[in-house]
């Protein structure tokens, strides 16, 4: 398969549908097809909801279905998958964006299609359109600094290995912790360790169903996918 077509990888930011920036605006407007990323349970698409307004009438919608696993094989097959099923659809110089939530290079599923789709098919290309991410709008909302001076930013997954994800916690100065879901009352047991650090606790930044925690230990034990902590060091 020789396509020749174009990829525009476009962050929608955290939720709020008026945070998509200029630039990834003027492309949805351009483009001839629009990549989602979806569950392969229900096939829907919080990144296409955020952006559909944006979206025209004529064109044409792609859902690309991707199971919610860690089985790296079955992740794999799936990619491969969705990057032959996104070739076909570029076929003869289409130009698509595919739409991830956040920014499309951190912990994004466009990242490994990217990759993939750069191994399998050379000929497409590529072209990155940045996103706020939810941390961002999660200090904003807070107006909490974030970094200042010489101090350091860790950005971490809640999903880490639990001996890597404590050792980087070590020395940290400021820390972002994304998917803040999974083992969350071992993540907060953790986290309450920390004695020198200020947290705050976000979930479904600008969706329905918001929360923002100023005490960690008022966050029910079984929280959402999309949720975040803010680890700040006391004045």
């Amino acid at each position: 398969m020789n396509s020749s077509g174009k990829i525009y990888g476009i962050g929608v930011g955290p939720g709020d549908s008026d945070l998509l920036t200029v630039r990834a605006v003027r492309v949805l407007e351009k483009v001839d097809v629009v990549f989602a990323a979806s569950s392969t349970k229900n096939e829907y698409s919080h990144s296409l909801e955020i952006a559909s307004e944006f979206v025209r009438e004529d064109c044409e919608v792609v859902k690309l279905g991707y199971p919610m696993t860690r089985d790296k094989d079955v992740l794999n097959r799936a990619w491969e998958e969705n990057c032959r099923i996104a070739c076909k659809v570029l076929t003869g110089g289409r130009t698509a964006a595919f739409l991830t939530l956040g920014d499309p290079l951190i912990y994004s599923t466009f990242g490994y299609m990217m990759q993939t789709m750069k191994r399998l098919f050379p000929k497409v290309e590529f072209e990155v359109v940045p996103g706020i991410t939810s941390y961002q709008a999660a200090a904003a909302r807070s107006q909490q600094v974030l970094v200042e001076s010489g101090q350091n930013l860790l950005l971490t997954s809640g999903v880490a290995d639990a001996g890597k994800f404590a050792d980087s916690l070590e020395n940290v100065d400021n820390a972002v912790i994304l998917k803040a879901y999974r083992n969350f009352p071992e993540l907060r047991e953790r986290v309450n360790a920390m004695e020198n650090m200020d947290v705050k606790f976000y979930t479904r930044l600008g969706l329905d169903g918001e929360a923002i925690y100023l005490d960690i230990n008022e966050v029910p034990d079984k929280t959402t996918y999309l949720s975040l902590m803010l680890l700040t060091a006391k004045k």
